[in-house]
């Protein structure tokens, strides 16, 4: 079973400032183990289901997508969404219409943010530099063999 882990948090425990819009918003290091057999690649979706008020979402902002990082990787570094991804996947457009990691900043409230790591059974086509996450939940379709998810939670200062 598809397994996704931080050392950076525990399971539904706080995101350290560091990682966030209040430090030096780095991505946090992330591993996993346990890749189903057929595995071609993985893709990694960051989100926030509690914008912009957990007391009344109204979307689901993106953070982070990544695709087609390579089936033999197993972790992806601490700031590695905040460099260029060098052979390790392609990504597509968050909902600061800018590509890569943008941290937790909730303008009000506690809201949990959902790391997703799917993986699938092909490498996915390239889906352009303005390709959003509808497109690439399009892309997966039929595609996905696991999946894993680690939540963590932030509320600013």
């Amino acid at each position: 079973m598809l397994e996704l882990r931080s050392t950076a948090f525990t399971p539904d425990g706080e995101i350290p400032a560091r990682f966030t819009c209040e430090g030096k918003e780095l991505s946090p290091p992330l591993a996993w183990s346990g890749v189903p057999d057929g595995t071609k690649s993985f893709v990694l979706i960051v989100d926030d289901p509690d914008a912009p008020d957990p007391a009344a979402p109204k979307l689901v902002w993106v953070h982070w997508l990544r695709y087609n990082i390579p089936a033999t990787t197993r972790s992806l570094a601490e700031g590695a969404g905040n460099r260029p991804v060098d052979g390790v996947g392609e990504e597509a457009l968050t909902n600061t219409d800018t590509t890569g990691y943008h941290g937790p900043c909730p303008p009000i409230g506690r809201h949990r943010y959902y790391f997703h790591l799917f993986a699938l059974d092909r490498t996915l086509p390239s889906l352009g530099p303005a390709a959003r996450r509808d497109e690439l939940d399009r892309a997966m379709q039929g595609a996905v063999l696991g999946s894993a998810v680690l939540m963590g939670t932030y509320k600013k200062k």
